[in-house]
């Protein structure tokens, strides 16, 4: 999540980083659907085909994890596994380094994926175990992956990073108990290759289309990955899908989704034993980003972003509920 200053729509600043690539000119109208919060992300087209320009202040990012991921993105490439294509700029950088009037920034472009992502589809038993599959090919793949230059941060260097946003916060005081129990509770887990590793961490019903024309999936949005045990992604995704659908539906579409996973890649029963305490991380951490984010007030703020304020605060109380309490 990006500071608040950040989430504005500035399009002399996306065109001035989108000029390091080819666009067809005409295809800026197509910034009107941009989006921002982890990155502000700009569609446009070259060729008539949609590409996304993803671009965040250089303060707001780590170099190396941004590297990292793109390696990892080449790596599933070649294992033809379906995650999104990058495209290198006019300079023959896949990552680029811009400085601009209003900052220097980190800037990739992506091309589009087919298909609508899983939110936007009927979701189906079917769906929902291809689903799991993808994401048990995707962790098989992660075991035998080795970086070659770069590496991702890890659950250690979120909580590290946790700890010294905190010291921002004196009256936080259940959010710094929360990480102490969490750190002890991870600690006691069983770590191996087969049990621990690269993680997308945001293998949501949004970060995945389907294609009905190849009822094939693709994956996008691998900025948050990181070094954690494989079940925290299952953990996100069963979360994702508990979210769309009721109480008695995800019974069934948890156990379509744990069966598509282990057609491709173990997990024991165990291991799905520990999911609420991988809950608790995601909502440790999620708190910590929208703290981080809406720390800096100004004097007559905008209707919108006292609206995300107030979304923010509705969040955090509903991911803070659990602070204190043992696991």
């Amino acid at each position: 999540m990006l500071k608040l200053k950040y989430l504005f729509d500035n399009r002399d600043l996306a065109e001035m980083i989108l000029k390091n690539w080819d666009y067809d000119l005409d295809s800026i109208k197509l910034f009107d659907f941009y989006r921002i919060s982890a990155n502000a992300v700009y569609p446009f087209r070259y060729n008539e085909k949609v590409r996304f320009l993803r671009f965040s202040p250089t303060t707001e990012k780590d170099r190396n994890n941004l590297v990292a991921e793109l390696e990892f993105i080449d790596y599933l490439k070649t294992k033809d596994y379906a995650a999104l294509c990058i495209v290198a700029s006019k300079h023959n950088r896949k990552l680029e380094e811009v400085t601009t009037p209003w900052g220097d920034y980190f800037a990739v472009v992506f091309e589009k994926v087919s298909g609508r992502s899983l939110e936007e589809i009927e979701y189906t038993e079917e769906i929902c175990r291809k689903y799991g599959t993808y994401l048990g090919k995707l962790h098989k793949l992660s075991s035998e992956y080795q970086p070659q230059n770069y590496s991702h941060w890890s659950y250690e260097d979120v909580l590290t990073w946790i700890e010294k946003e905190l010291i921002k916060f004196p009256d936080e005081i259940l959010a710094k108990q929360e990480v102490d129990t969490i750190r002890k509770a991870l600690e006691e887990l069983p770590k191996n290759n087969q049990n621990f590793g690269l993680i997308h961490y945001d293998f949501e019903l949004d970060n995945v289309f389907y294609d009905q024309d190849t009822d094939t999936l693709s994956v996008i949005d691998f900025d948050d990955a990181m070094y954690h045990w494989y079940a925290m992604d299952i953990q996100k995704a069963l979360d994702s899908i508990e979210s769309e659908i009721d109480s008695e539906g995800y019974t069934i579409m948890k156990e379509n989704f744990i069966e598509g996973y282990r057609q491709e890649f173990n997990v024991s029963d165990e291991m799905l034993s520990y999911m609420p305490i991988f809950k608790r991380f995601s909502n440790l951490y999620a708190y910590l980003r929208m703290l981080s984010s809406s720390e800096e007030i100004w004097l007559n703020e905008p209707k919108w972003l006292n609206e995300l304020r107030g979304k923010f605060s509705m969040a955090m109380k509903q991911r803070s509920v659990s602070f204190g309490e043992p696991i």
